[in-house]
């Protein structure tokens, strides 16, 4: 599968600030009301708002896989093999770091083996495709907070192990479980921890993907930038990595 149109230049018509560990904490829980940033006493200076502290980076391209239609829901693997990632995704305003409520947050991803869904075969194997598997969004609470149910992605080649997102604010959810409208915000990917995805991929079903594995390093996306460029907090879900991880990152989206 070669993903030509990702290997273009990241977009730069917005950006997106992203948040993790103690900063990420006090930007998503925050002492202060919403919409106002805690200010930072410097001693000699006029206090600087903790938004102040909060990194900025570029989106990400869209990539060629995107399908319109996404259903809204908060599990999105549709009962593929795999192992389990739990995805806790913040989302704040970029200029205030307030927390924003009912966004919809937006995923898709290629499955152990490399493969979209409504692209199955481009990475060279076999399987049916019912063209919505590993797609979906869900909308996000009133602290900001998407929750999504998916598999640690596979690979693909030419690219890394990544996840693909949109944050779009004011849409209609629809009859048929999808949705409509609204403003779409960011655009970007997510990223996962070199070492962990090694352990990943010797674990079947990745341990059966027939391509070669593209490392964080060598990836024409990522850009080495951490979590300003999209990488995820992992944590272990058991003591095997069979268990599956919980995913986090704290992002933060310039409104119109």
């Amino acid at each position: 599968m070669t993903d030509t149109p990702e290997a273009a230049s990241p977009i730069g018509r917005r950006t997106v600030l992203i948040a993790t560990g103690a900063t990420a904490a006090a930007v998503a829980v925050g002492a202060a009301a919403p919409g106002a940033p805690t200010a930072v006493d410097t001693g000699d200076t006029e206090p600087v708002a903790a938004a102040a502290v909060c990194t900025l980076t570029k989106e990400m391209t869209e990539g060629p896989y995107y399908l319109d239609g996404a259903l809204v829901r908060s599990d999105i693997t549709e009962s593929k093999a795999g192992i389990p990632l739990k995805l806790a995704l913040t989302v704040v305003d970029d200029d205030t770091c307030a927390t924003i409520s009912n966004a919809l947050v937006e995923i898709w991803h290629a499955d152990a083996l490399g493969e979209y869904s409504g692209f199955v075969g481009s990475n060279g194997h076999s399987e049916p495709d019912d063209g919505t598997f590993l797609r979906g969004g869900v909308l996000t609470n009133s602290s900001g907070v998407a929750n999504i149910t998916t598999i640690y992605p596979g690979w693909y080649r030419g690219r890394c192990i990544h996840i693909h997102i949109k944050v779009h604010t004011g849409v209609t959810l629809t009859s048929d479980g999808s949705f409509t409208g609204g403003q779409e915000l960011h655009t970007g990917q997510l990223f996962f921890d070199e070492s962990i995805t090694a352990k990943v991929a010797a674990v079947s079903p990745y341990s059966t993907n027939t391509v070669t594995r593209t490392t964080l390093s060598q990836d024409s996306i990522y850009d080495g930038g951490g979590a300003a460029s999209g990488l995820l907090t992992l944590t272990a879900l058991g003591s095997s990595t069979s268990s599956g991880y919980t995913g986090t990152l704290t992002l933060g989206v310039e409104q119109g």
